[in-house]
């Protein structure tokens, strides 16, 4: 399954076919997919032929759809990372180059990784209100071929200029905590996976199968204050800025002052209020050998955190 309206997919489409015939994978359909709007339908043609393996080669909007498709069908999922962020593909520790991604996909191992939803809505990296909608608007295909991962910089300090701040109201249906009002916000953010927007980390221990959702919110602030944390992004210890607070969580219900729009993996797909939660070990995805995606999988698990900013 090749997203071909991209500049990257629609060169791979026969080289990917190719190398896994050379792998010795004989019975292979390929399922190229010009339009986004298409990319649903042609999964379910693919999964109604009952194959063992559907490799999704594209952005994180393109794994993300067939991650939700897949999830509790023992249906195994492959990444090839075609698409400018790749973030999901960076999470499980898919080599960026597509000879190495389709050799690491062949000699890899299957674990299970954790599946986010936003009233019912699947996403695997992050879900967010506030800026990152306004940069996803302003990421058209267009810059994307462009400007490559430059564009998501360009495309923030334009949503950013435009920017309103909001209010929202945290609630948790578990009862794990007390409701959380915030005002003057800048983004709320729930992450499931690690990374996020081209390579931040949603923060310093989150994983695709902790069974837990990062929450973090920042509050706006001075340009500054906002240039010091856009520094420590990468690594995910912005969550210690004394502008962000930062939970984990099960399940959440955000709540925003006024509606908004949610982004999903790239994709403005829901609106608030919203309700996030986390499937356990929904999806069973082929990693990399030496890859640590599933370093907390089963008990070990975290137990939900919390920690707030000033």
């Amino acid at each position: 399954m090749v997203n071909a309206g991209s500049r990257r997919g629609a060169a791979a489409v026969d080289r990917v076919a190719e190398l896994l015939a050379q792998a010795g994978y004989d019975a292979v359909r390929t399922y190229p997919v010009l339009r986004g709007a298409d990319l649903p339908r042609r999964i379910e043609e693919a999964l109604a032929t009952g194959p063992d393996l559907l490799v999704a080669g594209g952005g994180d909007g393109t794994v993300s759809c067939a991650a939700g498709r897949v999830a509790g069908t023992g249906v195994t999922l492959g990444v090839l990372p075609l698409g400018t962020a790749n973030d999901f593909a960076r999470t499980l520790g898919v080599p960026a180059g597509l000879d190495e991604a389709v050799a690491a996909l062949v000699a890899g191992r299957v674990v299970d990784v954790d599946l986010g939803r936003v009233d019912g809505r699947a996403y695997l990296n992050v879900a967010s209100i506030g800026l990152s909608v306004g940069v996803t608007e302003r990421l058209t295909p267009r810059l994307k071929r462009r400007l490559g991962p430059l564009a998501y910089p360009l495309a923030t300090l334009l949503a950013y200029r435009h920017h309103r701040p909001f209010r929202a109201r945290l609630e948790f249906p578990d009862g794990d905590r007390d409701p959380l009002e915030l005002d003057d916000l800048l983004q709320v953010a729930v992450g499931n996976g690690r990374h996020y927007g081209g390579g931040n980390a949603v923060s310093p221990t989150a994983s695709i199968d902790d069974h837990l959702l990062d929450v973090y919110a920042i509050v706006r602030g001075r340009f500054t204050d906002h240039v010091s944390i856009a520094r420590i992004l990468k690594d995910g210890s912005f969550i210690e800025h004394e502008r962000v607070h930062h939970l984990t969580t099960r399940a959440v219900r955000v709540v925003t002052d006024p509606p908004l729009p949610v982004n999903l993996d790239g994709e403005i797909a829901a609106t608030t209020p919203a309700t996030f939660t986390v499937e356990r070990n929904a999806v069973h995805v082929v990693v990399p050998l030496g890859s640590e995606a599933a370093r907390l999988d089963g008990p070990r698990a975290h137990e939900p955190t919390e920690r707030y900013g000033a």
